[in-house]
């Protein structure tokens, strides 16, 4: 809950703050400047934002967060760089906040969500419609109005230092904090799968690190088995049969959509192996179809399915 409040604050802050003025623009032909100046010194990504001047807080998250050292490394790997001024916007005391040591895992998040491994230059992120960071999400690209990553403007690009680019952006960007357990009750409509998961004990395994992919079945998906199915699997003495089924929708690892339909197939938790194919332009996980692909998680993604898929 914690965590939530804190990224709801950044978050409000951040839609707010989406109107640039006139001394705001001077701030960041200014911190690009500056930035330009010092890749041309043949400095790491580290040194070039620490000696640009205008990336005070972000030097001192990276600090707070131990990602300091990695990012000096020899990588390459491709920073989106808010701002002094984009940490500004956050809400009184958001920063604060974060860089106390109990909030160490939720600022490592944030931090690795603005970093993409490799050297990706602006050519081919306009030619990118997401990319996977380090924190395991993927960011949005969308160029409509200049360069969006997420909800975040690229207000420079490609500063290119010795282990990587820097691409100076306007806001703070956010991963979901949100775990696959907690997802699915806000989203309202899993509340069979969640007395499910409970009932099976596996509600531990699925808030954990993960990362995992989840196939979803609505409550809609529960209610058309056979009558009396589910009333049936909620049965202490169906459990190991229950257990079965649900793992069998659980896949190690993050399998996005486009991933799934290459990979063709994906083993999964229960030790069983999940089919993909396309079925009249819908992708489909054995014959469930994905409803709502590519939702994310802090640990993992769902994907929404409109049927129980029961292994063999």
């Amino acid at each position: 809950m914690k965590n939530r409040m804190i990224l709801a604050s950044i978050a409000t802050a951040t839609m707010v703050a989406g109107t640039a003025s006139a001394q705001c623009d001077s701030e960041k032909t200014t911190a690009s400047a500056q930035l330009v100046a010092m890749s041309a010194m043949g400095r790491d990504i580290i040194e070039t934002a620490v000696d640009a001047g205008s990336f005070n807080t972000l030097a001192a998250a990276l600090t707070a967060a131990d990602l300091v050292m990695p990012l000096k490394s020899d990588g390459p790997f491709t920073v989106f760089a808010p701002t002094d001024e984009a940490f500004a916007k956050l809400p009184a005391g958001t920063v604060e906040t974060l860089l106390k040591p109990e909030n160490k895992a939720l600022l490592t998040a944030i931090l690795t969500y603005h970093v993409v491994s490799g050297r990706v230059d602006a050519a081919n992120v306009m030619n990118m419609t997401e990319a996977t960071t380090l924190n395991g999400q993927r960011v949005s690209v969308t160029i409509d109005k200049g360069v969006q990553i997420d909800n975040a403007n690229v207000v420079s690009a490609d500063i290119e230092c010795s282990n990587g680019i820097i691409h100076v952006i306007d806001a703070v960007i956010l991963p979901s904090t949100d775990d696959l357990i907690v997802l699915a009750a806000k989203a309202g409509s899993f509340e069979t799968l969640a007395a499910a998961i409970k009932t099976a004990g596996l509600a531990a395994l699925l808030t954990s690190d993960g990362p995992f992919t989840v196939f979803a079945p609505t409550d809609t998906a529960f209610a058309n088995l056979p009558a009396g199915t589910v009333d049936s699997l909620l049965q202490k003495e169906n459990r190991e049969q229950l257990i079965d089924i649900l793992k069998y929708h659980v896949v190690p690892g993050r399998v996005y959509a486009s991933e799934a339909l290459s990979a063709q197939t994906a083993e999964t938790a229960q030790g069983s192996r999940v089919r993909f194919r396309l079925r009249g332009g819908n992708l489909m996980v054995n014959d469930a179809n994905i409803l709502n692909a590519d939702i994310e998680a802090s640990n993992g993604i769902v994907h929404v399915i409109d049927r129980v898929i029961i292994p063999s």
